[in-house]
């Protein structure tokens, strides 16, 4: 099959029973009787043969190509030349090249914390400990490759590349930085979600083409001198023809920052498989980063070939004496049932990483992923999630993106929902119905996240109860982000009214059902948009509603985002506008600190903001105030008092990016919600009951 431009599953490549891990060691080869690898893949994440982990996709996906794959996880960089060599060594030479995956999170935002500390717990290494892979973890896997095997093929992809492939604002730093590849010797990064491209760039190493001569595959990005382009387009490029995009360079976008938004969406713009042109940037030896556009949607029966490869749904023996890798147990009894998101969030990398357009597996190959859970020694009856980035976009957005593409200068819920959106919820009801109903299986939950604006949109009415009877597993993630409504416009999310109406049918639902199961809301602190008044009527409405945020979610400015360009610029891309942009600590600190106004330990903060802001009136003893004047002896603040069960509703932490994040396993924009643990709630709306 090597070199086929389909993915489609056959009867000669359906998997019958569980494989074993892919070689980690030359015992392993010598035990499948190799001499040699045709790919070494390096991963900065354990590894975790499960398709919730991109390294075991793309190397499942490769053997079932017919190549030879061996996978060497979080490799030591701190040591020797020589040391380092050794650990590349372990497989010898591989004969075709070398592929990097840095993990599925950023290696950044997987470090360190939106106040610049360096996290002490790493979910995506063995025992959850931190310092398993290095800051930038790409640009330090590359320079061991090339110290190692010096002009071997090297293939980068994942998430971390992918959000870097042009000029991008790096908040660690706090400067701008040129595309990803100007700093690291990658040949060719492959973006988003690339199993055509690997599939295409493996066969054509295959067939001896030198790597510099791979230059025009769809889903990757490469450096080419003007000179070295593909004739026509070299010659598109020349003629300023409008067939491909030129952004300003690097060397421009350092000197003014509203052009540096404005490039930011010429690029976000051409993120479509089906009229999306290639993109050019010059960086800053002369030399262009091009993204060549990307690949058209998999097919269902390509969705289903990925997932039906033999993994072992398991970590590395090599990690039981470390007790395992913390992340699979989110995702070990969860099932993806698509990918891409429509959303528009623009504090989510999602559609600039994974598209807008949704690509689903059918309803059989989930129903038998479920079945295989059954027989799982370890499954206790219960499916943590089925669903996406997204749970509740099953399909398309419309009728036309196959055909013509997502819409280059709307999206398709915001402002308001677009005239052609399929709204219809019957396919994921469907769907989440056949898996309930597999023998074992004791229960369905949705876990992902629900998109609320587009749940109340369903013009059957059945998805909201139908997810309050059976889906939910006593509490309900949603994420309204904010109230404020210019603030709300900067995110691209619907208005608070719309998340209050959800809020009505979600109790009305629990109501008619005799149960009593709680939302729980996300907030973000620090967005683009938000000044400190916002941060204001965003605590009151916190006040107002009973919810409390055990965490709050500060936001990171992820390269590859809207808002994060916003965040550099002071420019919403989209608009050209002036946004402000809250960059002080004191701000940020603020802003924080009215989100959890009740606790003791901010009450210095959320007084200067009141006071900052002339919203005196919040303080004092009254129904909507948020502090006392004076601390009462020994108390909490006026806010209230911890409930009952001592718990409060959870807001995440981290960054957000992540939709999605993402991830819960899945949601893989460029950040994650950490901390908080099992999160519970005393209020249906969400919070502690006060």
């Amino acid at each position: 099959m090597k070199g086929e431009e389909s993915l489609a599953l056959t009867d000669s490549n359906v998997p019958t029973a569980t494989a074993a891990f892919l070689p980690v060691n030359r015992k392993d080869m010598q035990a499948r009787g190799w001499e040699e690898i045709d790919f070494l893949f390096l991963s900065g994440d354990a590894y975790v043969d499960h398709p919730s982990f991109g390294h075991a996709v793309i190397s499942r996906l490769l053997e079932a190509e017919g190549y030879r794959v061996g996978l060497i996880a979080q490799p030591d960089w701190r040591g020797t030349p020589e040391a380092r060599r050794r650990i590349l060594y372990r497989m010898g030479v591989p004969r075709l090249g070398v592929m990097i995956s840095t993990g599925v999170l950023d290696s950044m935002v997987n470090n360190y914390t939106a106040a610049g500390r360096k996290r002490g717990q790493d979910a995506y290494s063995p025992g959850g400990k931190s310092g398993r892979r290095p800051d930038r973890a790409l640009e330090v896997y590359v320079a061991m490759v090339r110290e190692a095997f010096s002009d071997i093929p090297v293939v980068v992809g994942g998430l971390e590349p992918s959000l870097r492939r042009f000029t991008h604002y790096d908040y660690w730093s706090d400067t701008l930085r040129p595309g990803i590849l100007f700093d690291c010797e990658a040949d060719i990064m492959v973006y988003g979600a690339g199993e055509r491209a690997i599939i295409e760039i493996a066969a054509l190493l295959d067939r001896g083409v030198p790597v510099r001569k791979i230059r025009s595959v769809r889903n990757t990005v490469v450096l080419s001198a003007l000179e070295d382009m593909p004739g026509k387009l070299r010659e598109a490029v020349e003629a300023e023809d409008r067939s491909v995009v030129v952004l300003p360079s690097h060397e421009v976008v350092l000197r003014d920052r509203k052009t540096f938004a404005r490039a930011f969406m010429m690029a976000y713009r051409e993120q479509d498989p089906v009229r999306g042109k290639p993109v050019l940037q010059a960086g800053p030896d002369g030399r262009y980063a091009l993204q060549n556009p990307p690949q058209k949607p998999l097919s269902e029966k390509e969705m289903d070939r990925l997932y039906a490869f033999p993994y072992a749904r398991a970590w590395h023996p090599m990690y039981d004496r470390e007790g395992g890798v913390p992340a699979l147990a989110e995702v070990e009894f969860s099932i993806t049932s698509h990918r891409g998101c429509f959303g528009g969030c623009t504090f989510c990398a999602i559609g600039f990483h994974a598209g807008r357009i949704i690509q689903a597996r059918s309803e059989a190959s989930v129903v038998s992923e479920a079945e295989g859970m059954t027989r799982n020694p370890r499954f206790k009856g219960y499916i943590h999630d089925v669903g996406g980035p997204t749970a509740n976009f099953r399909r398309p957005a419309c009728r036309f993106q196959l055909e013509k593409g997502a819409c280059a200068h709307r999206e398709c819920l915001y402002p308001k929902p677009c005239k052609h959106l399929d709204t219809s919820h019957e396919a994921y009801l469907s769907l989440l119905r056949r898996v309930r109903n597999v023998r074992g299986v004791k229960k369905v939950f949705v876990r992902s996240g629900v998109r609320y604006d587009f749940a109340l949109l369903d013009p059957t009415g059945r998805f909201i109860p139908e997810l309050v009877e059976h889906h939910v597993s006593g509490q309900l993630k949603v994420a309204p982000e904010h109230v404020s409504g210019p603030v709300l416009a900067c995110m691209g999310k619907p208005g608070q009214d719309i998340f209050d109406a959800f809020v009505r049918k979600y109790q009305a639902a629990n109501e008619k059902t005799g149960m009593n199961q709680y939302l729980v809301p996300y907030f973000i602190s620090g967005h683009p948009g938000a000044t400190l008044r916002d941060a204001v009527e965003l605590a009151v409405y916190i006040r107002r509603s009973g919810t409390v945020p055990e965490q709050v979610q500060q936001f990171i400015p992820v390269p590859g985002t809207l808002a994060g360009a916003m965040w550099w610029s002071g420019y919403d891309p989209r608009t050209l506008e002036p946004v402000h942009v809250p960059r002080s600590e004191k701000e940020q600190a603020m802003q924080r600190a009215l989100l959890q106004f009740d606790d003791p330990a901010n009450r210095g903060l959320v007084m200067a903001a009141l006071r900052e802001t002339g919203r005196t009136d919040l303080i004092g003893f009254g129904p909507e105030c948020l502090i006392p004047p004076r601390v009462p002896g020994g108390g909490r603040n006026a806010g209230g008092s911890r409930n009952a069960g001592g718990s409060r509703s959870a807001g995440g932490s981290g960054s957000a990016g992540d939709g999605r994040g993402t991830e819960g396993g899945r949601k893989t924009g460029g950040g994650k919600r950490s901390g908080g643990g099992k999160r519970s709630g005393g209020h249906p709306s969400g919070g502690r009951k006060r």
